[in-house]
């Protein structure tokens, strides 16, 4: 895992990704990963998270997710 986490970060750094970019879309993939795996339940993605349900609510807005499992 550490070692294809290293490749993609080179790979980014080699096609000029900025650093905001590439933390937006590792978090915005992150969380529409755990919202999947947790069947659409926030409650329970955010548990999975770390982080407060009013937090990951926040995200989903902000990047626009859709809550419901239909969405690949």
């Amino acid at each position: 895992m550490k070692d294809q986490l290293e490749s993609l970060v080179s790979q980014m750094v080699e096609r000029g990704i900025l650093f905001d970019e590439a933390i937006c879309e590792f978090e915005k993939r992150f969380i529409k990963r755990v919202l999947e795996d947790a069947n659409g339940n926030q409650s329970r993605a955010a548990q999975m998270l770390g982080i407060h349900r009013n937090t990951l609510s926040r995200k989903i807005d902000e990047y626009k997710l859709d809550n419901h499992r239909n969405s690949h």
